[in-house]
């Protein structure tokens, strides 16, 4: 096992701050095309109304407090707000599994955990575009928005997942108006669509795939941007198929929309039109092949160009031996792109992408730093000022003689004393929470004012089979 997380061992401070929890963190379990096979994404795949359904059953849960669902045709992410690392994790995937019917044993296979900083470091990337399929594309930030409004909306976001949501946002933002990573994605498209029609040996231009059509597999951001380059190229027809033949359907739609026409093909016939078109493009990532060898007719056009934009690969490489047929895959496209942007001493943007949300992760962990030490200091100086109420009225019965005017002296001299003894202290705290990056909050209240604080959680980003099993079966029993 390549880490530990510890839990909080149980609250040993002292009595004035039992009421003070510090072991709440954000926890995300989630899995994405990078994960998983897009026929379980597509089982775990959760609409509005089961998403209010889900979010409801996990604030079930005596772990979770806080719930939202980020739910794609790429992605299935979790995020809530938890007490305890192992026991969150166990009801989120048992919730999960109590919704999609998955077994627990595949959905350890394919899910991961963020815990923590991991977890907002996770959110910020996710919504800044930069681990969609499509590298810097801006939907994703949309689909995080319409996740944080609906659990705002149904009252299962609380303040921990408001900072978040507003911080990635705030992140993606940044990330789309300073760097230049919507390029990334697209620049991807138009080098592969550059090969195709240098081998049909044509030159580009508007109107450079006239008279021609092209098969789309696929209904997902690298699908529909093919769908909108091909258009833009000119092409007299695009023919989509998808396994879900709706988004297939909507994705034709959006086709005819900007005058390009367009039909659907069921996708167990796909093979059928390959002697239709000059180009076939396959953006699935199934985890199967969607065009092997044994799927082109031999009636299909001498210079047929097959372009795979998936990961892992989506049209078998022995279609490249097949004569008249071109094959360019992903690995080629990075390859080809790289070399480009290392030749014109370009940049993709990815890095200032990536600067941009060490800067952002940075400032928000250091505001959460602050924010979760207020209740200890709010404590501390509530157990002062009661601890004065308590000396006060001692002295005030040993001291029946004296006068009401003196006494009320005494007492805010006393209080004064008090108030500027803590301020430095209290002051200090707050820095070295927003300063600190290995000093925490709980060792400063230790060493300031010799109080005991539970082992802060500590920030994890794993896969969740690397969990051991006992971890997530059960775990109730720690």
């Amino acid at each position: 096992m390549r880490y530990r997380v510890r839990e909080n061992p149980g609250d040993n401070c002292q009595s004035q701050l039992k009421a003070v929890n510090f072991s709440v963190s954000v926890l995300v379990v989630g899995m994405s095309h990078r994960s998983a096979p897009v026929a379980l994404l597509e089982r775990l795949s959760m609409d509005e109304q089961v998403r209010s359904g889900t979010t409801s059953d996990l604030l079930g849960r005596n772990s979770l407090s806080e719930a939202m669902i980020i739910s794609t045709c790429n992605r299935l992410e979790v995020y809530t707000v938890t007490n305890s690392f192992h026991t969150g994790v166990k009801d989120v995937v048992e919730v999960l599994h109590d919704i999609s019917g998955v077994d627990i044993e595949t959905l350890r296979g394919y899910l991961y955990v963020r815990y923590a900083d991991a977890a907002a470091e996770h959110m910020m990337v996710v919504a800044s575009g930069l681990d969609s399929m499509v590298v810097g594309e801006q939907q994703i930030i949309g689909q995080v928005r319409t996740a944080y409004q609906e659990a705002s909306g149904q009252g299962t976001v609380g303040p921990a997942l408001h900072q978040l949501a507003q911080s990635a946002l705030h992140t993606g933002k940044r990330v789309h108006s300073e760097t230049n990573i919507d390029d990334a994605g697209a620049s991807m498209v138009s080098f592969a669509l550059d090969e195709a029609l240098e081998n049909l040996h044509i030159p580009s231009g508007d109107n450079a795939l006239a008279g021609r059509s092209a098969l789309v597999l696929g209904a997902g951001a690298m699908a529909s941007l093919a769908a909108t380059h091909l258009g833009r190229l000119g092409v007299e027809k695009l023919i989509i198929s998808n396994r879900t033949r709706s988004r297939a359907e909507r994705l034709a739609e959006h086709a005819r929309e900007a005058g390009v026409a367009a039909e659907v093909v069921d996708f167990e016939n796909r093979s059928s039109v390959l002697d239709r078109v000059a180009i076939a493009v396959s953006a699935t990532g199934a985890g199967s092949f969607t065009i092997s060898a044994e799927n082109l007719p031999e009636n299909r056009r001498p210079d047929l160009t097959l372009i795979d934009l998936s990961m892992p690969r989506d049209i078998n490489d022995d279609t490249a031996t097949v004569p008249g047929v071109h094959l360019v895959n992903i690995e080629r496209l990075h390859q080809t792109r790289e070399q480009r942007m290392r030749d014109s001493g370009g940049e993709d943007g990815k890095t200032d992408a990536l600067s941009i949300v060490h800067e952002e992760l940075e400032s928000y962990t250091s505001a959460q730093r602050v924010r979760d030490v207020a209740p200890a200091v709010s404590a501390l100086r509530k157990h002062a000022a009661e601890v004065v109420d308590a000396e006060l009225d001692r002295l005030q019965g040993r001291t029946r003689s004296m006068d009401e005017s003196d006494f009320e002296e005494v007492t805010r001299t006393v209080r004064r004393v008090v108030d500027k003894l803590l301020h430095q202290p209290t002051v200090r705290v707050k820095e070295l929470a927003a300063q600190s990056g290995v000093v925490s909050y709980e060792s400063a209240l230790q060493e300031l004012f010799g109080l005991k604080q539970a082992e802060p959680s500590r920030s994890a980003a794993v896969d969740l089979n690397e969990l051991p099993e006992a971890d997530i079966v059960a775990l109730g029993t720690e």
